[in-house]
């Protein structure tokens, strides 16, 4: 009878690995939201066409440093969770290409799930991954805020807000937020990611 009960928990423990959110994620999703992950390869490659007639030389240096790396298998990795450095690149829109100086985030990985806080400057975001039919990549569920407001609504509550991306891994220490369609000034934000020391 106690070896019965314990086969339950047995199986449970079998299946421990990165606490990834529960739930299925295309029921969490806006309609515009599913539709933006379903042009990112498109508004990608739009993006950096246009980002690419910049005339700052130096940003397009930064942009090609930020867009190497091949991606690697990420899920079920366990070691994200940690303090990283930041940096956001912006793509078309307003301006061919804006990028911005690094600031920090951390990757937290609890009961909650594997969660991302960008905590320093004054454009923030704050969500939640999960696992991607893709396995070189995690789809990012989060709001955007900012520093002063203190902390963000939850995704949902503010379309405005809401951001969904793409994380992909493109070395040991360095990972690529990508997010296709933001609500404001480019057509393409990529933050790139390296571990503090």
């Amino acid at each position: 009878m106690a070896r019965r009960a314990w086969l339950p928990l047995v199986l449970v423990l079998a299946g421990i690995g990165p606490a990834w959110a529960d739930g299925t994620l295309s029921g969490k999703l806006s309609a515009d939201d599913r539709q933006r992950l379903e042009t990112f390869d498109s508004v990608r490659g739009e993006a950096i066409g246009a980002a690419r007639e910049s005339d700052d030389k130096a940003a397009l240096a930064t942009l090609g440093q930020i867009l190497s790396g091949k991606p690697e298998t990420v899920r079920g990795a366990t070691d994200l969770a940690g303090d990283w450095r930041c940096r956001v690149a912006k793509l078309g829109g307003n301006l061919p290409l804006v990028v911005y100086d690094w600031f920090r985030c951390r990757i937290t990985d609890d009961a909650a799930g594997l969660r991302l806080d960008k905590v320093s400057g004054s454009q923030r975001t704050a969500g939640t991954f999960y696992d991607d039919a893709n396995a070189e990549r995690l789809t990012y569920v989060g709001s955007a805020y900012y520093g002063y407001e203190g902390k963000p609504k939850p995704y949902g509550r503010d379309a405005e807000r809401d951001q969904v991306g793409y994380l992909v891994r493109v070395g040991p220490d360095r990972l690529r937020l990508e997010f296709p369609s933001p609500r404001f000034e480019s057509q393409f934000d990529i933050m790139e990611l390296e571990r503090a020391r």
